[in-house]
Parts: structure tokens; sequence; C-alpha cells
């Protein structure tokens, strides 16, 4: 099983996508749209304050009744964000993401943020590590060369 920053690593686009608190929403979801992210980490600097996701943008900016041009990110971000270190397995990242209802999570190397790992990463990661045991097993049975 590959730690989360083997993950992280084979990532193509590595970037870490950051707002300040007071960015509107509509400039918010307009930069997720434009590098087809599901989040947004929020915050200045190293600093995190929160993360808002595409669910916040649809559940909460419904809920409130208020323009997205008007609307400030801290006012829909999730300040509880749950982060990851890179020693955490595809298996511990799943289970986290399971048991807290997560789509995105944050990855720490020594207290500092180096990337962000999402369920389509983790399930991409389980299919490749599935479809190599497989191969394997079915050298193994008809006794191919590997």
């Amino acid at each position: 099983m590959k730690s989360v920053v083997q993950i992280l690593n084979s990532k193509p686009d590595q970037a870490i996508h950051k707002v300040a608190g007071t960015t509107p929403v509509s400039e918010a979801a307009a930069l997720m749209a434009s590098k087809n992210i599901g989040s947004l980490l929020v915050g200045e600097g190293d600093q995190i304050a929160g993360i808002m996701t595409e669910r916040d943008v649809v559940r909460k900016m419904a809920a409130t009744g208020r323009s997205p041009k008007e609307t400030q990110v801290r006012d829909i971000m999730d300040p509880h964000v749950h982060f990851v270190h890179t020693w955490h397995t595809n298996e511990e990242c799943m289970a986290l993401m399971t048991e807290k209802r997560l789509r995105h999570l944050p990855v720490l190397d020594e207290g500092k943020l180096i990337g962000l790992v999402s369920i389509g990463d983790l399930v991409k990661e389980t299919i490749a590590d599935h479809e190599f045991t497989i191969s394997q097993l079915e050298q193994y049975i008809t006794g191919a060369p590997g």
C-alpha cells in the first residue's frame, strides 16, 4: 500500500490552490472551474483557516439566499480542516474520508503543507494496485514469465 506522499508525487498537477477568506465566492468558484478542481484551501501564507468545496458553494449558497458576488469565502468555508501526514497510507486516508464524509485532504510534512489529495486520487491508486495484483496472480497461475 502506497503512502499518501507517493500518491501525491504521482499526480501530474501538484499545485496547491488557495484563496483568502475575503475572496468573493463567485471568484473562488470561477477559479475552481478554471482549474477543474473540487476544493480550495482558505488562508493566508502558510496558515490554513478552512477549506471550501463544491458542496459548500452549492449547499451553503442556496441556504443563504445571498449573491455569490456579495458573499465571502469565509462565510461558507468549513473551518474544521482534517489533515494527513506523508506517512499515512491510501487505506488510512480513505478510512478518514469515509468516516468524516470528506473528499479532499491536505497533506502535511513536518507541519508544512505540501499538497492536497482527493478521493479520486486515492481511488485511482487503489484501482492501479488491484490491477497489478490481478496481473501478478494471473502470471503465477498461468506460469507466464513476469
